[in-house]
């Protein structure tokens, strides 16, 4: 599976942002989808995380719980993070996982996802 994030940029503390991922090369159905994100010399942080159906109930990090909603489309391959009442410390560059089912690490754990996009950048100002 290739994935291609998209969708970042600046915005003003607030704010809202959707960021997309789109897979191909594979089979996107049968994958769980997770974002992360890394600031600047943090290490990479669970986001939230969907289940292989578009009607699964997601999992968020405390951080973003009731901020950030995570949907996917599988008829388009898409993944998507919507980021609402966006702050400062959610600067970030974002990526999108995809993992199968199965694997032994927790959903919150970066070992459990076996392909990753290349990052978009988000950038809230204050």
């Amino acid at each position: 599976v290739q994935l291609q994030a998209s969708g970042g940029g600046l915005v003003q503390a607030g704010g809202s942002l959707r960021l997309s991922c789109a897979a191909s090369r594979g089979t996107f159905s049968n994958y769980h989808m997770a974002w992360f994100r890394q600031a600047p010399g943090t290490e990479r942080e669970f986001v939230g995380v969907i289940g292989w159906s578009s009607g699964s109930t997601p999992t968020y990090a405390d951080s973003v719980e009731g901020r950030f909603t995570i949907s996917r489309d599988n008829a388009a391959n898409t993944v998507y993070l919507q980021m609402n009442s966006l702050k400062p410390e959610d600067t970030a560059v974002y990526y999108c996982a995809a993992g199968k089912a199965g694997s032994g690490y927790s959903v919150r754990s970066s070992r459990r996802y076996d392909y990753w996009g290349q990052g978009t950048q988000v950038t809230v100002s204050s």
